[in-house]
């Protein structure tokens, strides 16, 4: 007699296929992206995106038709309704970019930089506490008052512009305070909404409204300067910003078991692919950087005082800021070390970054001061072309070859770091260039 019990083979194919059945429900399914919940999250980010460098981008735009270029006399801020009044006492000819009603400023080249900077002035302070608070409280509150803080002071600059200089910097310098918590803040959101093998597409999206909202100001802003005023381009982009700020409010939930009008199919998908993570560590690399930065421009200050060149000074602080971060980054895929090590690399390599901030990063104040909001625009324009890029080759490259694709992310990131140190070591100039300098013109 048998003394267990023998399965038929009928049995044990039933059985074996129950046992499959409940194990394929472990393994988390990928729901549709189009109409999901996750995407319409990335896209309200994209719009706030936008939102935040097109109010970053328009002083650059609308500078030029605030100072009053033609007054013989340089005030502190002084402005004047109307046509500018030439050094005869009658009416100069004013630009016929510039309308009649709209305000001009008799602020000189260094007033002008003060206004320009004190947006990253304020910008270096809230960087890294804003995604250290955003993991604390949520992506929601930090982000959305910030949206709405910088929305509301780029309504105020036209009336701050006009009641002193001294109110229009300290309102750029909470601007800016504003628009890196809003950059900061933003990636904590995605700790709770991103799959893993989802995230450099995400992430993809919701960053690249920052391209689109540099191009959009640079586009419309000097035709609305031109046709309105230069008030009413603070006062349009102020407006869109409010508006999206209630868009943001009403549709981002700081994680998807709170999200009203997520399906069951895309919350479980979502729960299921993600991992709790550390607000700390993601924080980490942006304290770091605020600290190295803040130490490299005394250093640059003081081999100055030690009779360095100018130039020598800038290319020091380049390759300090370049090289040994890029090193820092090849060398993980060979480290077989824990996470703790792998950790304070990355993080030593971001802060090692911001000395290019002494260096490569205001070399365009060297060289071309007369032109330098415009050119310091225009490269941070371009700039912003690299994490709408880097996400989306990453993604590729890791989707060729799982096992070395990060190797090869930071190999090619070496490269590139490198052949733009190399350029830069080669033609880069301290001394103001002859088409940058201001030529007199002499009467016969």
């Amino acid at each position: 007699m048998a003394t267990k019990t023998e399965l038929s083979p009928t049995a044990r194919e039933s059985k074996n296929a129950q046992d499959v059945q409940v194990d394929e429900t472990l393994i988390p399914r990928k729901v549709p992206s189009l109409c999901s919940a996750r995407y319409g999250i990335a896209l309200v980010l994209h719009f706030c995106n936008f939102t935040t460098i097109a109010q970053n981008v328009i002083m650059n735009i609308t500078m030029v038709a605030m100072v009053n270029s033609t007054s013989p006399q340089s005030q502190l801020n002084d402005s004047s309704e109307g046509l500018p009044v030439d050094s005869f006492g009658g009416l100069s000819k004013a630009p016929k970019s510039l309308p009649a009603k709209a305000p001009v400023y008799d602020w000189s080249p260094q007033i002008q930089g003060i206004i320009f900077g004190a947006v990253g002035y304020g910008g270096i302070l809230t960087m890294a506490p804003s995604g250290y608070l955003a993991g604390r409280v949520g992506t929601k509150r930090v982000v959305g008052i910030s949206l709405f803080a910088t929305s509301f002071l780029t309504l105020c600059i036209p009336p701050a512009a006009d009641f002193g200089i001294v109110l229009l910097i300290v309102t750029r310098i909470v601007q800016g305070l504003s628009q890196s918590s809003i950059l900061g803040g933003q990636f904590a959101i995605w700790e709770k909404w991103g799959p893993p093998q989802e995230r450099s597409r995400l992430c993809s999206i919701a960053l690249s409204g920052m391209l689109l909202g540099c191009f959009t100001a640079i586009l419309i802003g000097g035709f609305i300067s031109e046709t309105l005023g230069w008030p009413f381009v603070f006062y349009i982009f102020g407006g869109v910003g409010c508006v999206c700020c209630l868009l943001w409010f009403v549709v981002i939930y700081d994680d998807p078991v709170s999200y009203p009008w997520i399906s069951t199919s895309e919350k479980e998908y979502i729960i299921s692919s993600l991992k709790q993570q550390n607000g700390l560590l993601s924080a980490l690399p942006f304290i770091v950087a605020w600290v190295i930065g803040m130490v490299g421009g005394y250093l640059a200050d003081f081999l100055l005082t030690k009779k360095f060149r100018l130039i020598t000074v800038r290319k020091i602080a380049t390759i300090l800021g370049s090289l040994p971060s890029s090193a820092l980054i090849v060398s993980l895929p060979y480290l077989n070390s824990g996470y703790i090590t792998a950790t304070a690399l990355l993080t030593l390599s971001c802060g090692l970054s911001t000395l290019c901030q002494s260096g490569i990063y205001i070399n365009v104040l060297d060289i071309a001061p007369r032109y330098s909001s415009f050119l310091m625009g225009a490269s941070r324009g371009f700039s912003s072309i690299a994490p709408v890029i880097v996400p989306t080759v990453s993604g590729f490259l890791l989707s060729q070859d799982p096992e070395f694709g990060w190797r090869n992310v930071f190999f090619l990131l070496f490269a590139v770091n490198l052949l733009g140190l190399l350029f830069y070591l080669i033609f880069g100039e301290a001394d103001v260039q002859e088409w940058a300098k201001e030529r007199k013109l002499t009467r016969l």
